[in-house]
């Protein structure tokens, strides 16, 4: 399933996600990335699946969703993996004009220093550059970045790319303790953030299961830390540290948008009952795509999670 949702963003409002990219290709292997290990680390771009393809799904699910009078803010590229992979990304985001909605392309950076990429994501309205670190070892650490990229390269074309780029631009920056959290690894971060003057800054915790155990988010104390030095630097500060709310619909077949959105978007227990509240179904419908191996609950931090199966993915 490439399009899903809409799925609510305190971002983005209510947006069509894309899933343009199969699990898991991507340049990364992040240790808290919350779709599974990556299983294709690859820098090279190449089509994944046919632009028509895509515009096609992309309008059924809109229509589905105009059909229960649902309103849809953005589209959003939101794959498995690293969206700027795919070779015909300028080609798809000027395609999905036609629907006349901003489109987000949500990114990790690490192709950003290539002229064909930045040309592509010139088309989008909203663009998520990932800037987790500074420091190389800190970089190579919690993004496990594909050998033949380069960390300093990447950072001098994100700036360039803010000089081109006419859209908004934001950045997010996941903190994982003992890793990027440091006095020195937060300060970097405030120089660099304070040079590109990014739309917004967003920070994060890992709040879903990540693909490593060992990851965890930064003690309430060193997360007030970090808060107070980056605000008091950066104006443009935002936190993205709650849970999502429960404002997960469905447009056609319920067994169908579960699958869509938790390919991308692991469901908390919470939220996936509420869904199936709202569309007037019962947990049955759980249990069947457990039962048939489509669906799989991990547990992580007290809490259950429901996630479509893919390689890479086992419930614990």
């Amino acid at each position: 399933m490439i399009a899903f949702g809409p799925i609510p963003s305190r971002r983005l409002g209510y947006s069509i996600g894309i899933n343009h990219i199969p699990p898991k290709h991507c340049t990364y292997a992040c240790v808290y990335c919350q779709v599974g290990r990556t299983s294709h680390l690859q820098v090279s771009r190449r089509a994944f699946y046919p632009v028509s393809q895509i515009i096609d799904e992309v309008g059924k699910k809109i229509a589905e969703s105009d059909s229960i009078n649902h309103p849809i803010d953005y589209l959003t590229l939101v794959p498995d993996g690293e969206p700027t992979l795919d070779i015909n990304l300028a080609e798809l985001i000027a395609e999905l004009k036609v629907y006349r909605l901003p489109i987000a392309v949500i990114s990790n950076a690490s192709l950003i220093d290539r002229e064909d990429v930045q040309d592509g994501l010139l088309f989008a309205d909203w663009v998520s550059l990932k800037v987790d670190a500074i420091g190389e070892d800190d970089w190579r650490k919690i993004n496990r970045p594909h050998h033949h990229l380069s960390l300093p390269s990447i950072l001098k074309n994100i700036l360039k790319f803010r000089n081109r780029f006419h859209g908004e631009l934001v950045t997010e920056t996941m903190l994982v303790a003992d890793v990027n959290d440091s006095d020195e690894a937060i300060q970097k971060l405030a120089s660099f953030l304070l040079k590109l003057q990014p739309f917004k800054s967003y920070l994060s915790i890992p709040t879903r299961p990540p693909s490593e155990t060992w990851v965890h988010p930064p003690d309430p104390s060193t997360l007030q830390k970090i808060l107070t030095v980056l605000s008091d630097e950066l104006s443009f500060i935002d936190v993205l540290f709650e849970a999502e709310a429960l404002d997960f619909i469905s447009t056609g077949i319920i067994s169908e948008d579960i699958l869509g959105i938790t390919a991308v978007h692991p469901l908390r227990e919470e939220a996936l009952k509420d869904m199936l509240r709202r569309s007037g179904k019962d947990w049955s419908v759980v249990d069947q795509l457990i039962a048939s191996n489509k669906l799989i609950c991990i547990h992580y931090r007290d809490e259950r999670f429901y996630m479509r199966c893919a390689p890479g993915r086992d419930s614990s």
